[in-house]
Order: C-alpha cells, then structure tokens, then sequence
C-alpha cells in the first residue's frame, strides 16, 4: 500500500494507511531510517485526509430556519 498515490487514493484508504503507520510508528521496532519515511508518508496522508475534510465541509448545506425555529431549506455553506 505504501506505494499508492496519495493524491488518488479516498479518504477512507488514507485514513487506513495513516492508522497502519502510526501504529508502526508507536511500536518503535522500526529503524531509524524507515521511521522517516513513515512519519514523512503519515504527515503527506494527514495533509490528504484534511484536504478531502475540507473540501466535504465546503458541500455541505447549512440548514436554514425560521422565526420558529423550524427548517425551511438549505442554503451552500460559506466557507469563506
């Protein structure tokens, strides 16, 4: 798995590999060497994962209300 493209992979694939590498990673059995480059594969996944985050977050409708309280539609979120 380590060999996937990051940018290609979903959000749930990279949540799973990111899981996979801290927990090599908080083992400590790993050499030196290979720790970098798990913690530098973990950060790129990390930054994937909050990439896809936010671009859901910018889709999501907020629910408008009226006087009431009561829902009378949506509206685009402003993510600005």
């Amino acid at each position: 798995m380590a060999d996937a493209s990051i940018e290609e992979m979903s959000f749930e694939t990279a949540m799973a590999e990111l899981e996979q590498v801290v927990t090599q990673l908080e083992r400590g059995d790993v050499a030196l060497d290979a720790s970098i480059s798990l913690y530098e594969r973990g950060a790129a996944l990390k930054g994937h994962c909050e990439a896809k985050l936010k671009s859901a977050e910018e889709k999501v409708a907020a629910i408008t209300l009226n006087g009431d309280g009561q829902p009378i539609g949506v509206v685009p979120l402003d993510a600005g």
